[in-house]
């Protein structure tokens, strides 16, 4: 009797297992809504509801400069009920103290978004080029500001790190922190800065408007938004770059065939007309790395910004 009830709580368990996802599903977004990591979760959240017939439900876990969201969806029972949609400020929070998380304390799914960094002047800026304006930096060191998020911020690191790629001093150009793009660019406009190193989404409304110019972007191809934008490789043959990214993810443990299941249905997301169009009209840059890929892509990354962090004299 023993070994038949055993040999049923087994099969029971398996049959469990293999009809995941057979209850809702919690996304937790680090950040609050309304922003474009909550607007990705949520076009994710409906597309992944319609791949596994069940509700995917996102909630807005925020606090503690993104901490408090990233603690709860590592935390969370490794079992598929709790996914996350983490974001670069993983590989950064832990060199400067934060906390103790790192990308390491997560299963990956899949990365589904990334908006490198641009560098942006404002219209009657006499700088027509990064080259022309990196220059006057380096000739003028501390005369300009730039800002677009908090101090040791994505778009900081982004600056900070080319002029160390450059040679120049991250301190040439000091940093005026922000509660994020927005404020900074308007910063811009009105003249309190010189500079704003951001995502083109980000300044697309200012540029548009003829306020704001871009003058080139930290990526290997131009961003669709504007085609004519130079690369950094093409205006000064330098390497770097840096992007804002968004990474599905699930606590450290999950089981492989979770896993599988996930990404599999994460990638049919990615691939589908609705995401495609959704991330095209906002200008969010879509890009896809599958569960093996997407670690390495946070490790490079978690290198990349730890560095940067050093050169601002940030890092722990």
């Amino acid at each position: 009797m023993r070994t038949l009830l055993a040999a049923l709580l087994v099969a029971a368990a398996t049959t469990a297992q293999a009809q995941y996802p057979n209850r809702p599903v919690q996304l937790i977004v680090p950040w609050g809504a309304g922003g474009g990591t909550d607007a990705t979760a949520r076009i994710i959240g409906a597309l992944m509801e319609k791949e596994l017939k069940q509700p995917f439900n996102v909630v807005n876990r925020t606090g503690g400069s993104g901490v408090v969201g990233h603690d709860a969806i590592a935390r969370a029972p490794a079992d598929g009920y709790t996914l996350g949609l983490i974001t670069v400020e993983i590989t950064m929070m832990h060199h400067v103290g934060l906390t103790p998380l790192t990308y390491k304390d997560y299963t990956p799914i899949g990365l589904m978004n990334a908006d490198p960094s641009g560098i942006s002047v404002r219209a009657d800026s006499p700088y027509k080029s990064v080259k022309d304006l990196l220059a006057a930096v380096k000739a003028n060191p501390g005369k300009f500001k730039a800002s677009g998020t908090g101090q040791g911020g994505i778009w900081h690191l982004a600056i900070a790190g080319l002029l160390k790629d450059q040679g120049i001093d991250p301190g040439a150009l000091p940093w005026v922190p922000s509660q994020g793009a927005a404020p900074g660019l308007q910063d811009l406009v009105s003249g309190g800065v010189e500079v704003v190193p951001c995502s083109i989404p980000e300044a697309r409304a200012m540029i548009d408007a003829g306020k704001v110019r871009a003058l080139a972007i930290m990526d290997d191809n131009p961003p669709a938004l504007y085609p004519n934008l130079p690369t950094l490789k093409k205006e000064l043959g330098t390497n770097w770059k840096i992007a804002a990214w968004r990474v599905i993810a699930a606590p450290k443990g999950l089981p492989a065939d979770v896993q599988k299941t996930l990404a599999i249905a994460l990638k049919k997301v990615y691939d589908s007309k609705d995401y495609k169009e959704f991330m095209a009209k906002q200008g969010y840059g879509t890009v896809w790395a599958g569960p093996e890929d997407t670690a390495k892509f946070m490790a490079a990354s978690d290198a990349n910004l730890g560095g940067a962090l050093k050169a601002v004299g940030l890092a722990k």
